[in-house]
């Protein structure tokens, strides 16, 4: 077996008496997609952003391709592993191209690698050059999140992190970008780590879905197993994108 890109060995987390994370035993493959799903509170999030070191766990190891994630500096950790979140977070007095342009300068890369770098990440990301001159209060929210998924991308990582990332956009630019985001994932060869709370959102862009509950994971493998899990948490998560379905069939099936 190829060694995974991520892997996380009895990671745990705890906050006073609350425990965010229980003995967390998690891998991903290269070029994976993983969706983590579960309610709120579960921990899905903590479990996320233990693998880029935004949050140190108390006990257990975090390795990104084989090395021990808290023995890089916490430059290169950034380099390896681009994160996009639900809001953005993009630097307002900052134009779009500075914005993607962050983490290479960081890096101490030249004016002309940035410039060409920023330049590809906006067709790449179906955004228009122009953009680059613009500050993210001009832009729709559908274009300022897809202006983190190019500053996520910027210094060429193998891993992404995204925590909700379309949760707050219209259902047709989420469709839309969901759907770019996963070709981009696939023709970049990413390994992908998506926390969502819209089952169908997971169902329909992840390889493999790993349900967090009460800071354990419960469950984990392919939506086509776990459409047959026994467990009855993760029956309840499936249950509602199904009702859904039906729901909509039936409406659609009554009309004229």
């Amino acid at each position: 077996m190829d060694q995974p890109r991520i892997a996380l060995h009895g990671v745990e987390k705890t906050y006073g008496a609350h425990r965010a994370l229980e003995a967390v035993d998690f891998h991903v493959a290269a070029g994976e997609f993983v969706a983590l799903v579960g309610a709120s509170g579960s921990g899905k999030t903590t479990l996320l952003k233990t693998i880029n070191g935004l949050i140190a766990p108390d006990r257990g190891q975090v390795l990104i391709d084989g090395e021990p994630a808290d023995a890089l500096a916490p430059h290169m950790l950034r380099r390896r592993i681009g994160y996009v979140f639900q809001e953005v977070g993009l630097f307002p007095h900052l134009t779009v191209a500075e914005n993607i342009a962050i983490t290479p300068r960081l890096l101490g890369w030249d004016k002309a690698r940035t410039a060409a770098r920023v330049s590809e990440l906006l067709d790449l990301v179906a955004l228009p050059q122009d953009i680059g001159g613009r500050f993210p209060a001009a832009l729709s929210g559908g274009q300022r999140q897809r202006v983190g998924v190019a500053r996520a991308l910027a210094a060429q990582p193998q891993i992404v992190l995204m925590d909700e990332p379309f949760g707050a956009l219209d259902p047709l630019t989420r469709d839309a970008l969901a759907e770019d985001y996963r070709t981009l994932h696939g023709r970049l060869g990413l390994s992908t780590v998506m926390v969502t709370h819209d089952m169908t959102e997971a169902l329909l862009l992840a390889d493999r879905i790993a349900v967090v509950a009460a800071g354990r994971l419960i469950a984990q493998g392919t939506p086509q197993a776990l459409a047959v899990s026994a467990d009855p948490r993760v029956a309840e998560l499936l249950a509602a994108p199904r009702r859904q379905a039906e729901r909509l069939a039936e409406r659609l099936g009554a009309r004229p």
